[in-house]
């Protein structure tokens, strides 16, 4: 007996192939006559007073010139060469229970405030691995100028020395570079400190955002792809990184102590390329961008909203208001890229949904598309749990598909801006990626509050040399509990 997820897939497969199907036979009863209409039209052609040399090449000229002007109108490939994730060494891992002893030391805290974050960290969905910066591992605390400089050198040097490693790439093939970091801005900036260290030449397009939140790293893409639009045979270095030491809050407020429970130490550096003959080497090329425009507060908080119950009880709900402002800035974005990435059996049961709803005034709910129809892999920022399942539900999503951000947030912790490239090294590590699979990126954060990234695999990733899960990737997946109560 079919079930309706067996219909569905065969709907799927029948509007997807309807033009073969229809066409596969007519071609065949009618392919004997055509053969022999096409053998006397050919005849009578070439008897005919127009028919010369010149003719047939005056109109193969014209072609080709039209081929020739088609093709150089159109975008320019962007490829992304590769990317490597900043993995801390075992010196700056932190167990959540060294963290709230770390809390409790500093005087900074009421005892209740300090049972709420160690309720917090219960509930994150972060495991016991994660990574922090120094300046919160030492005693006393030193938040300061000084280490929060030294953490951004260590996390972006780090990606970038490999990245340059890795790829061979020299500091002088560098036409464009682009940094984001939301809540660090130094003086020199990001990408003075980049330029100086490693030489870049003098002049390099520079790019540094701030104030973005966890959305800003598929800002910094969008903006390269478009520079790498109008500088033909570049490279784009981009960085994303957020700086954990400016982010802590050490105060009573429980509306500011999430950053405390979710944010860890992470970076990311790409190497983009426009140059064709670099798709050889690359592992993806870039299908399309999607940027939101919803200003509202900041969405990288909507993942868990603290509260207490009736009883006076610490528990952990999902922001309704906050969920809100992100779900319409993914719904925008599922507007915009829907058409572009759907099949078409999928645009018509939505396009069927909307007029039923709309012109006939059926009170059923809206239709959200299988997107599992459209991509093979999702990497959803790993925000924190409760963001992750409100996306599974509501993108009907499988547990194999939420696997790369669930346990990116388990491993890494909310990387800000960095832990979409964390999630797809998860995905090479355990060697999913095949040629041709599409990605999507999806990130939520201030700004912007919800943007979208495509890619397809230009190649099967069978073989990862570095790569922050590469030395345990076997570990995983791992169950995470819905609450992890904390080892003394």
């Amino acid at each position: 007996m079919l079930r309706p997820t067996h219909m569905k897939l065969l709907y799927h497969h029948v509007i997807s192939h309807a033009l073969y199907l229809c066409l596969g036979p007519l071609l065949v009863l009618h392919l004997p006559r055509l053969s022999i209409s096409m053998q006397s039209d050919l005849r009578e052609l070439a008897e005919q007073p127009w028919f010369n040399v010149r003719t047939i090449v005056a109109g193969a000229t014209l072609l080709i010139a039209m081929a020739a002007v088609y093709v150089t109108s159109r975008p320019r490939p962007v490829y992304l060469v590769d990317v490597y994730c900043y993995k801390p060494s075992e010196a700056y891992m932190g167990a959540r229970s060294m963290i709230i002893k770390q809390f409790e030391s500093s005087g900074a805290f009421a005892s209740d405030t300090v049972a709420f974050q160690r309720k917090m960290l219960e509930r994150c969905g972060i495991g016991d691995s994660s990574y922090f910066p120094a300046s919160l591992l030492c005693r006393p605390i030193n938040m300061s100028h000084k280490t929060a400089r030294e953490e951004a050198e260590m996390v972006v040097f780090g990606a970038v020395d490999e990245l340059f490693r890795t790829t061979g790439l020299k500091a002088k093939d560098v036409r464009i570079l682009v940094v984001n970091c939301s809540t660090y801005n130094p003086t020199p900036s990001y990408t003075a400190m980049i330029v100086n260290r490693y030489k870049l030449r003098g002049d390099v397009i520079s790019y540094n955002l701030g104030g973005m939140g966890c959305s800003a790293g598929l800002v910094s893409i969008d903006l390269a792809k478009n520079l790498l639009q109008v500088h033909p045979n570049s490279y784009a270095l981009v960085v994303s990184t957020e700086n954990i030491t400016v982010n802590a809050y050490f105060g009573n407020n429980r509306s500011m102590l999430l950053s405390n429970s979710l944010f860890r130490v992470g970076a990311a550096a790409l190497l983009l390329s426009n140059i064709r003959s670099d798709r050889r080497r690359s592992k993806y090329q870039l299908l399309h961008t999607v940027r939101g425009n919803k200003a509202a507060d900041d969405c990288s908080y909507s993942c868990v909203l603290q509260e207490e119950d009736a009883d006076g009880k610490i528990g952990i709900a999902l922001s309704k208001e906050l969920m809100a402002v992100a779900g319409d800035a993914l719904k925008e974005n599922i507007t915009t890229l829907g058409p572009l990435v759907l099949p078409m059996s999928e645009q018509l049961l939505f396009l069927a949904a909307v007029i039923m709803k709309k012109v006939f005034k059926f009170k059923i709910n809206s239709y959200v598309p299988d997107f599992k129809l459209a991509f093979e892999h999702f990497c959803i920022h790993a925000g924190g749990r409760a963001v992750l399942d409100e996306l599974e539900k509501n993108l009907h999503l499988t547990e194999w598909h939420m696997e790369p951000s669930r346990m990116t947030l388990y491993r890494f912790g909310n990387t800000s801006s960095s832990s979409l490239w964390y999630e797809l090294s998860y995905c090479e590590a355990k060697r999913r990626i095949r040629k041709d699979d599409r990605v999507w990126q999806i990130a939520f954060g201030s700004g912007f509050k919800c943007n979208s990234a495509v890619w397809r695999a230009l190649k099967t990733v069978s073989h990862v040399q570095k790569n922050p899960w590469i030395d345990e990737i076997d570990k995983f997946p791992v169950q995470v509990p819905k609450e992890a109560p904390l080892t003394p």
